[in-house]
């Protein structure tokens, strides 16, 4: 508009000195001249309005881009945090509306839409298992979760937005009282924006299904917010939300309605503790967002690939190495020793690097030293001194490089079996609070781990004969089980495996007692042990289950000594005639259905349930006849 007037004012002032010219000289000389200005000066005045045309429409397309970029961010997000389904639309429709009733200006009405949309970036540095963790998240846990404000704000000011974005992510989720993080900011120093996304983000959570609860009524929903308006909340945005969210309602479940009806449309074709504060101010560096998120996905990798692995594991050295080589990739450490409880005393089970030969001779009493206060306090010891280890004190004379540990307890079901702890030769806090989040991480799943392979060693040491009915045990099926399957590959010879499961021993415990159950178990096994050869054997595994070894017998001899092991259990009920004495069974043989042991006895256990859910729907069947 300006430069049409320039222009304009320039003709008019060109045509005076004309018509002033044209007062001494020929009329037609400055006709001629008039029309010549004229027409350079409108050509002049197109090309400017074409080029401002043009300047708008770039500035519209990138604007538009812009926006595209973002709602790809939140996509991002939203796959990283996938707690809801439209969550983040959600939110920009209740924010943009609450900014409208305010009569926000449109660069802070545009800030508070991107806002909305990229609050939560800054998860992509946490780690899956604590953002998808369904209870209460861990001091320390919460402290991981707490960076991901001042994450996401390191993030978008590199996208440099021409509108106050970043403020309202870094401060989303400061509190009205200054309990919030990660600033602790109060009352309107809190960004208007922050506080409209900080109310309508917990209405929304609210709102909605999360792993660890289920949603509110969005009425229900509103009655929390109202009660923190104040506290948590500004009050007058709390009450321009309560206004407007019922007219809102049916947007709201427009989107929800698009949601099932494009996930209906979609086909699948074959083959596709205290702790210290975290900084609320850093540099406009991303090294450390860029590096938090590749770290946060390392742990997940590691701790996944660790847990996989103890879940199979069932020897003590086995897991406890494992546990080691996996640490190391997560936590820098100098030695790692895992003590376990032995009569009142922690004793090193496993230790490997600077001092390992100290390590390894310590026998601390339970209470005493660092690893023992953690052991039988329960409780973790973060960057504490090794050298008050009883070793240590014992004799003045040894020297260990050793000078910083984190320790924390190993629990299992039973409750704290030991401690594991790494050791550092430096001086200062060698370990973070990350290292202790990760470290009790691993802590809780080794130690149940670690329960269980030390029951299995036991089980291992102990007689290969079970104590209630006299048959072979697991350790006993196991070794024969491999000397067997050597023998028959090695002779080309077929075997047997029964997996024979007990129907409703629960229910015969529960009416005649545990000790008539026990009479039952070992008639069972008395008389699967009287139907078979004497040299097949016949193992308890425990609990109601049994397993039977058959050498030389293949699969069509196994089905017809299906039927007589049922007989022989089903005579059992005139010994107990006020009882339903029945089995589930299931067969696997060599080499038909495998040449592999273990793939053999887990057939056999598959054979076997199907047989007891036949069971148990014939039963149901029966009653309701």
């Amino acid at each position: 508009m300006k430069g049409r007037l320039s222009n304009y004012t320039l003709v008019l002032s060109m045509l005076a000195v004309l018509v002033g010219v044209g007062i001494i000289r020929e009329w037609w000389t400055v006709a001629m001249m008039a029309l010549l200005i004229f027409a350079v000066t409108l050509h002049s005045s197109h090309l400017h309005a074409a080029k401002l045309s043009a300047e708008r429409r770039h500035a519209r397309e990138v604007a538009e881009l812009h926006l595209r970029t973002i709602e790809a961010l939140a996509v991002a997000i939203d796959a990283k945090d996938n707690t809801t389904h439209q969550h983040l639309e959600r939110v920009v429709i209740y924010a943009e509306a609450i900014g409208k009733e305010l009569n926000l200006p449109e660069d802070d009405m545009k800030a508070l839409r991107a806002a909305a949309l990229l609050h939560d970036i800054g998860k992509l540095a946490v780690p899956e298992y604590i953002i998808s963790k369904p209870g209460k998240l861990t001091e320390e846990e919460f402290e991981k979760m707490k960076i991901h404000t001042v994450v996401g704000a390191e993030i978008l000011e590199r996208v440099q937005f021409p509108y106050p974005v970043v403020p309202i992510v870094r401060s989303h989720h400061e509190r009205w009282d200054g309990s919030g993080y990660p600033a602790g900011l109060r009352g309107e120093q809190i960004p208007i924006g922050a506080r409209i996304l900080a109310v309508v983000d917990s209405f929304d959570a609210l709102s909605s299904d999360r792993q660890y609860r289920r949603a509110l009524s969005r009425w229900d929903a509103m009655e929390a917010v109202k009660k923190e308006a104040g506290i948590l909340y500004d009050p007058k945005i709390v009450d321009v939300l309560e206004k407007l969210y019922p007219k809102l309602e049916p947007l709201i479940e427009s989107i929800a309605r698009v949601d099932v009806k494009s996930a209906a449309q979609e086909k699948i074709v074959k083959g596709q503790a205290p702790a210290p504060k975290l900084e609320s101010e850093r540099t406009a560096d991303t090294s450390s967002a860029l590096h938090s998120i590749v770290q946060a996905r390392e742990e997940l990798q590691v701790l996944y690939q660790l847990t996989q692995a103890l879940g199979t594991s069932l020897s003590v050295d086995e897991t406890l190495r494992l546990i080691a080589e996996e640490l190391r990739k997560l936590i820098p450490f100098d030695s790692i020793a895992v003590f376990l409880i032995r009569e009142g005393k922690l004793l090193p089970r496993f230790v490997e690097g600077v001092n390992a030969s100290l390590l390894a001779r310590m026998q601390i009493p339970l209470g005493e030293g660092l690893s023992g206060w953690v052991a039988a306090n329960g409780k973790y010891s973060l960057n504490g001194n090794p050298a008050v280890e009883p070793a240590y004190l014992q004799d003045p004379h040894q020297f260990s490089r050793l000078r910083c540990a984190l320790s924390v307890p190993l629990d299992s079901p039973k409750g704290v079996i030991g401690a594991v702890t790494l050791y550092s030769t430096e001086h200062n806090a060698a370990f973070s609070l990350d290292h202790l989040r990760i470290l009790k991480a691993v802590g809780s799943k080794a130690g149940t781990t670690l329960h269980n392979a030390l029951i299995h060693e036991a089980m291992g040491r102990s007689a290969e004969t079970d104590g209630l009915t006299g048959l072979p045990n697991a350790r006993a099926l196991s070794t024969r089980l491999e000397q067997e399957s050597a023998r028959a590959t090695r002779q080309q010879t077929p075997y047997t495996l029964f997996v024979v499961d007990m129907n409703g021993l629960k229910k015969i415990n529960d009416t005649f007692g545990h000790l008539m159950g026990n009479k039952i178990i070992k008639a069972v096994g008395n008389a699967l042990r009287s139907s078979v050869r004497e040299y097949d054997l016949v193992a308890r595994m425990g609990g109601d289950e049994f397993v039977l070894l058959l050498p030389g017998m293949d699969a069509s001899a196994a089905a017809a000594k299906r039927i007589e092991l049922a007989m022989a259990v089903e005579n059992l009920r005139k010994d107990f005639p006020n009882i339903e004495v029945s089995v589930s069974m299931g067969s696997a043989s060599f080499p038909d259905d495998s040449r592999d042991s273990e793939k053999l006895m887990a057939l056999a256990d598959r054979r076997m349930y199907w047989h007891k859910r036949e069971y148990h729907s014939t039963r149901a069947a029966i009653t309701s006849a």
